[in-house]
This record gives structure tokens, sequence and C-alpha cells, in this order.
């Protein structure tokens, strides 16, 4: 009776759709939402699970309209990229200035390291832009306190 009601076109769902809605029941780990086009997207349960960051507490909000988008580099960074374009900075330039700290680091620096890390982790999946490109500074102003970053979902 099933198969009748599925079509196979760009408007119904498709028998391979439909077997992921059932194997979805016997895997409660999985929270990935499958939309009839044929794409799929995350929850914020897979953000929990996958990347262990908590969903129900202070959201990750706010907006900065203007800012000296050097001295906040230069503050929590610890250096200032040559391009800031409207408060964003090219992720190439993270990867190319941070890298990884060693053993001999100086705890300031791990943390700057930290910050630069985070950054290309909100930039390359958490809050990308179309390109994935750039990042925008507004949430290294999120990353001065580590304890207070780690409330946010």
């Amino acid at each position: 009776m099933t198969g009748e009601l599925i079509r196979f076109d760009d408007k119904h769902i498709s028998v391979e759709q439909m077997q992921m809605c059932i194997d979805r029941r016997w895997r409660p780990e999985t929270h990935t939402f499958h939309l009839p086009c044929g794409e799929c997207t995350i929850t914020l349960e897979d953000v929990h699970l996958q990347l262990g960051l908590p969903v129900d507490e202070d959201a990750v909000t706010g907006s900065v309209h203007s800012a000296d988008w050097g001295a906040v580099c230069y503050e929590l960074l610890g250096a200032i990229p040559d391009n800031i374009n409207g408060g964003q900075i090219e992720m190439g330039w993270l990867r190319d200035t941070f890298l990884e700290s060693d053993d001999d680091s100086t705890k300031l620096e791990k943390i700057r390291y930290a910050r630069a890390y985070i950054l290309q982790i909100i930039g390359g999946y958490l809050m990308p832009n179309l390109s994935r490109k750039l990042v925008h500074l507004r949430w290294l102003l999120k990353l001065v306190d580590f304890r207070v970053a780690g409330e946010f979902s």
C-alpha cells in the first residue's frame, strides 16, 4: 500500500527517502532532517551530539555595527591582518598565521591559537558566509572569556 502512494519525481517522496524515515526510527542517535527534494540538513541535536556544543543555553546573537577591528585582532589574536573588509578577515590568513601551537608556547600564545582555531570552526562550519573564505570578527568578540563562551549555544 505504501508503494502505491510514493511517486518517483521531484514533488513526491521517493522509496529511498521513505526508507530513511523508517531507518530513523531504529537509530535514534541520527537526527538528520531529510527533505523531500533529496537534500538533508542537520538539527540542533546533531550539533550537540557531533560537536559537543550545548543547544539549550544562551544563543550567540547580536550584531556589531562598528568597531576598531584592527585593535580587536591585536588584543585578542596578537596580530592584525592586512585586509579587514567590513569586519571580515580571510580564513586563509588565520590558517597561515596561527600554526599549531607546541609545548614551548606561552599560555598567551596558546589562548590566541585557541581563539584563532575556534574562529576557523565558526567561519568554516558553524556560521560560514557563502564563500567559506571569510569570517566576521564579531565572533571573535564572543571568545574574550572562554568560560562565558562555553555557555553559548
